[in-house]
């Protein structure tokens, strides 16, 4: 069993898919940092893209996502026309560039139709070398059929994200995300006959009316289905900052200590049946490419959270999307009518992020080396006295471990990960910004 500290997870820390985090993000960038940003590509860097798709068929009453219900379907077809519009802006800027990776996230990217997607990924790899491009789709269960697979087939699309979340019915009633699990081995069926190669289920624990039975019911179900990857994530409940949460009763929520067991039981369960642990909450088959990454020391962590791309550079593209670039970290209008009057004026949508100071940089690469090799080196860091005051309760729990400079997460401490990356993380000394739990 995992020991409990909960005076080690009583903070709220982020779960790091960026450092700095979206909370230190300001107004002070615009259109010509991403020009900058471009600028800088050496010529042959590769670069991933991630296209944002702001819609859902339903919302669901947890998520924390920038989407909306695609109940018309002039709106959503204008969108899929700026985003083509801004596919062509990046084009006259990179066309021709070594694509690495092709990620749709949303939202639910199969809000949009089929053909909607055909035309999306043509004009792609009309404006891309994208040959050797992975191409992966997150998708919602309940709005998937044969087209949508036939279309996943045609773009050799070798990776798809299914939104399960939970397999019980009365906890996925408590969180308006209904979908019996015929419907999931259904869509299993599909892409695995679409060709889909790699299969991960999102799955999540601390939901209201949750029981530890509840959650092993679910892992039991999904490992039946042999799932390639799982991602099991802790519920965040925020409903100060997303107002749709309020319709979870918050008093049926787990505590603290019983969601620390249910990551508990996760781990063991899924560990148990030959899933490698890939970090603090991501699981794989030993022959995925994730848990090849995970041995070979290659493992990164952007903001689709684990990942073994290897370019530097992520351009996010479509409303709220978050570009990455060494010294840059750039998001899109998260209001869709802002977005619309950017693109339509020719213009990059950048409206928040910041410039990655040296400081900065060497902060995120440690911060990312923790958490996707479990150890790090922490010489040269700024404000090392700061950071090794932090980490002072960590290790005397036994949960974190130094020799010389060097950090690692000990065994049994994985579920203080990033509790522990926050220690290195110096703008959460000064920070009032609410965050999700630790664990």
């Amino acid at each position: 069993m995992w020991r409990y500290h909960p005076q080690l997870l009583a903070v709220a820390v982020p779960r790091y898919t960026s450092f700095p985090t979206a909370a230190e993000f300001g107004d002070t960038v615009g259109p010509d940092d991403m020009h900058a940003a471009l600028d800088a590509l050496a010529p042959d860097d590769a670069v991933s893209l991630y296209l944002h798709v702001p819609y859902c068929e339903q919302l669901c009453w947890y998520c924390g996502c920038n989407t909306g219900v695609a109940n018309r379907t002039l709106r959503v077809a204008a969108y899929m026309k700026r985003l083509g519009e801004e596919i062509d802006l990046l084009a006259t800027r990179i066309g021709g560039r070594r694509i690495s990776r092709i990620a749709w996230g949303g939202g639910s990217p199969n809000a949009i139709s089929p053909a909607q997607f055909d035309a999306a990924m043509a004009q792609l790899r009309a404006r891309f070398d994208t040959s050797d491009a992975q191409i992966s789709v997150e998708l919602d269960p309940r709005g998937f059929d044969w087209r949508w697979a036939a279309a996943i087939e045609r773009n050799r699309v070798t990776r798809v994200s299914l939104g399960v979340q939970t397999l019980s019915n009365h906890v996925q009633a408590a969180i308006g995300r209904v979908q019996p699990i015929a419907r999931i081995a259904c869509v299993m069926a599909q892409l695995r006959t679409a060709g889909v190669g790699s299969v991960n289920f999102d799955l999540m624990y601390g939901l209201p009316g949750q029981s530890r039975a509840d959650l092993a019911e679910t892992l039991e179900q999904a490992i039946a289905m042999a799932p390639d990857r799982l991602a099991v994530f802790g519920y965040a409940h925020v409903p100060h900052l997303i107002p749709r949460q309020r319709q979870i009763d918050d008093s049926a929520l787990p505590d603290a200590e019983a969601r620390f067991r249910q990551a508990e039981l996760a781990h063991f369960m899924l560990t148990g049946v030959g899933y490698r642990a890939i970090g603090f909450d991501h699981f794989a088959l030993p022959g995925d490419a994730m848990a090849k990454a995970a041995r070979a020391g290659t493992l990164k962590r952007n903001f689709q959270g684990f990942t073994e791309d290897p370019a530097d550079a992520l351009v996010g593209l479509g409303a709220s999307a978050i570009s990455a670039f060494p010294g840059w970290l750039l998001q899109n209008e998260k209001n869709s009518g802002r977005y619309h009057l950017r693109i339509g004026q020719g213009q990059f949508a950048i409206a928040r992020g910041l410039r990655r100071s040296a400081a900065d940089r060497a902060h995120g690469r440690a911060i990312e080396q923790l958490l996707c090799q479990g150890q790090t080196d922490l010489a040269g860091l700024p404000e090392l006295g700061d950071i090794l005051a932090r980490l002072a309760p960590f290790e005397k729990a036994g949960v974190a471990a130094r020799a010389g400079s060097t950090l690692r997460i000990a065994p049994g401490g994985v579920p203080y990960a990033r509790a522990i990356a926050a220690t290195i993380d110096p703008y959460r000394a000064h920070s009032t910004t609410r965050f999700s739990s630790a664990v």
